[in-house]
Formats: C-alpha cells, structure tokens, sequence
C-alpha cells in the first residue's frame, strides 16, 4: 500500500521548515508527499523577514482539487497564520482519518507565524485533530498559561490540552531537560518519551520534521505511541547529522535523508 501524505502548511524558501520539511520527512520515511499551501514565507537560517498569507479562497481551491483526485492517508496541518484559514481547515479535518496538527505560532528563531486573533480559531481545531503536537511555548498560549518548567509541568499542561477537547496530546519538552523528555497523552494513558539530547544549533524545522514523521508513520505503526516514538528516533537521527550539512549562517536545518545519504 502506498502511504499519501498531505501538508497544509507554508513554505519556507530555504528548505528547512514548513512544507519544504514536511516533504523531504514523508519521503524519507516511505510516504508520497503531497501539499496545500497556506502562506509564503520570506525566512532563512537567520530568521523570518516576511509572511504574505495565500488567500483563503484559493487555499479551499487546492483543497477541493487535491482531495477530488487522490485520498490522503494521513494529513500534517502546520502554519494556517489567520483566523479563516484555521476556520477553513476546521471543515475538512473530521474528514480525515488520521491527522496531526502542529500549532504552529512562534519559530525557532522567536519570529511570530501566526497572528494573535487567530489564535481562538486554532483552539477550535484541537478536538478535531487526531493528535495535536504544541511545543513549551504554544501549550502555554493554547492554555493561556506560564510555560511549564518541569517534566511534570509538561505532564499536567498535556492533561489540561485534553481537558480542552484534544483526542491526544504529544507536548514537547525541547530543552527542558537532558533527556530530551517529550510527554504523550491520551485519555486514560500519559507516556514519557526521552531521547538523547544532541549539542547543536542546527534545529531549524524541528517541529514541522517530527509532525510530518508522525503523520508518515502512523498508518504502518501499531499505535500512536509507536508512531511517535519512531517518530521522535527519526528526528534525533536527523538533528545528530545537522552538523554535517553546513546550511546557512544561522541556525540550520536537520538532515531528512541522513541515513539515505549515508547509504547512498
């Protein structure tokens, strides 16, 4: 069977976020990668300089005719940057089989993706994704709420994104602590997931990378806790190859075909 995978995403130019990421992660994990996109970035290793929004109508446009001719097995939602594009979205989420939503709202760089009155709009969608994966920062605005500090903190907040309505929460510790703790939370069963912290600043895209490997793994995975952990093993392969790729002035991407190109 041939897993489709479709992000509904911006695109970064540089290739190392948004649904430039999104597509090298479904390929390099097996899937055929298709996208919608939702808003045009002006960024690099060094940050986000402009966002020019994709109008809604023409987003719902490359919606209707990409669903018209080929079914996704899993879907990746990721920058929506606007109140009608989330609304938008929200219609054709319970649709979908299997869905991963990335709120995405602030980059690694610190730059805001997503404005802030659309971000009540965003809330409405978290019950209608399959799994919802906010970092420290965005529980914290979905929460209305300092971000946590402690892996329990990250415990709690996950419990209170299913207090919200959330399916299943995979809330990200970033560099909370050394173990690279990430917490999985679906009613009745809370999961720690750790890995091994990687020494680089080579982390552009991290987000978007492990949204997009969960969404391409589900559909082969026995659960989602499989998936994600798979998942979150790709990522540290890719952040441990970073160094290597020597991308940029900033702060640049992970490596998606770090054991391809090895292979290869």
């Amino acid at each position: 069977m041939t897993i489709t995978a479709l992000s509904i995403a911006g695109s970064d130019p540089s290739g190392g976020a948004g649904i430039q990421a999104d597509l090298k992660t479904f390929s390099a994990l097996g899937a055929y990668g298709m996208t919608v996109i939702t808003a045009l970035t002006a960024q690099s290793t060094q940050g986000v300089t402009g966002v020019h929004v994709v109008p809604t109508d023409f987003v719902k446009l490359q919606l209707d005719t990409v669903l018209a001719d080929i079914a996704p097995t899993a879907v990746k939602i990721g920058m929506l940057a606007t109140t009608d594009l989330a609304d938008l979205v929200g219609q054709y989420l319970p649709g979908f089989a299997i869905s991963v939503l990335d709120p995405v709202m602030v980059a690694t760089s610190g730059d805001r993706l997503l404005s802030r009155d659309a971000e009540d709009a965003v809330r409405r969608l978290i019950p209608l994704a399959s799994l919802i994966t906010p970092n420290i920062s965005e529980a914290a605005v979905l929460l209305d709420t300092a971000p946590a500090t402690t892996t329990a903190g990250l415990e709690a907040q996950a419990r209170a994104l299913l207090d919200l309505g959330a399916q299943r929460v995979l809330l990200k510790g970033g560099h909370l602590d050394d173990a690279a703790t990430d917490v999985y939370t679906e009613p009745g069963r809370t999961v720690r997931l750790t890995a091994r912290r990687v020494a680089t600043t080579n982390t552009h895209g991290t987000g978007c990378t492990l949204s997009s490997a969960i969404a391409a793994l589900r559909p082969v995975s026995a659960d989602w806790v499989d998936a994600v952990a798979a998942a979150k093993e790709y990522l540290t392969g890719a952040i441990a190859a970073a160094d290597g790729l020597r991308i940029g002035s900033g702060n640049g991407p992970v490596h998606h075909f770090f054991d391809i190109w090895e292979r290869a």
